[in-house]
């Protein structure tokens, strides 16, 4: 079960690092920094069990864990198979406050950032994420140039609109799009889904486990879910992202935690085969917002 972000070849099933340096709320300045040791045991025991696409940011980090250095001290020297895409575009001062989207100009810096931290000399995928901007062409210009360097090898894009990649595919190809996306959680995107589909680019959901009001399903949404996860021996968990990577071949998932049991458990949702019954149940369920 995979597909292709460029020329490279991923797993469907990946790993999302921003919970990683943090117990508690993902970017919260004020979380408690997770043990540097579980942290790196989770990186680990992902590509020991496969997962060969890790997603992060340099702007994921807690008062004393950096997601990107915790990547390169647990993993480095990388597997040759090993994809780490990274973004930029936001950023945050060392106290963890949220400093004004980059300009076209700022992004060679955060580039350069993400390249020391994650102690490569060329980065697999950037993603540019958005923030409010209606045009991002002069943003994607910069990216490309700097692709055309040599620093980066392919592009993406990250909280976009599909007329943000119309603007990108003008510019240079685009390998994936990451949005935020799940049962129950903005159904508005099922089309936009559909359309990085016909174009042969992965659609990468971010909060795939989230329900409709992002940080749990309302109460008829979980049952509905937890029903049928008992009829597989399943967890609610697992029912989500399998309902996910049903969506197409070209979607991806890069569900994360710090705990390794859940680790295993997202990785095997991967096998979990939902009927058809299932599916038009949870289709109707997200359709309704859960």
């Amino acid at each position: 079960m995979t597909w292709r972000l460029g020329d490279f070849t991923v797993g469907r099933i990946g790993f999302g690092a921003m919970r990683l340096p943090q117990v508690g709320a993902a970017l919260d300045p004020k979380a408690t920094p997770r043990q540097r040791e579980q942290a790196m045991e989770v990186l680990r025991t992902a590509v020991e069990l496969g997962v060969n696409h890790v997603d992060t940011a340099a702007f994921y980090f807690s008062a004393t864990r950096s997601a990107n250095e915790l990547i390169n001290s647990a993993l480095s020297p990388y597997p040759e198979d090993l994809v780490i895409v990274t973004k930029v575009g936001p950023s945050r001062t060392p106290q963890g406050e949220w400093l004004p989207l980059a300009t076209p100009r700022q992004l060679r810096g955060q580039v350069e950032e993400n390249l020391r931290q994650l102690g490569k000399d060329r980065l697999d995928v950037v993603n540019l994420r958005t923030s409010g901007l209606d045009d991002i062409s002069a943003h994607f210009e910069e990216l490309a140039k700097l692709q055309q360097e040599g620093m980066i090898r392919h592009l993406g894009l990250s909280n976009v609109k599909p007329h943000h990649l119309d603007q990108a595919q003008r510019i240079a190809a685009v390998v994936c799009v990451q949005n935020s996306f799940g049962l129950g959680h903005h159904p508005e995107q099922d089309d936009f889904l559909g359309l990085c589909g016909e174009r042969g680019v992965a659609y990468v959901p971010f909060f795939a486990l989230a329900g409709a009001n992002k940080e749990a399903g309302t109460s008829a949404e979980d049952d509905e879910v937890t029903e049928i996860a008992h009829h597989h021996n399943a967890s609610p968990a697992q029912v989500r992202l399998a309902w996910t990577l049903a969506r197409g071949p070209h979607v991806l998932v890069i569900p994360g935690t710090g705990d390794p049991a859940h680790l295993r458990q997202n990785i095997e949702a991967g096998d979990l085969e939902l009927t058809p019954e299932e599916l038009t149940r949870l289709d109707a369920l997200h359709l309704n917002g859960g």
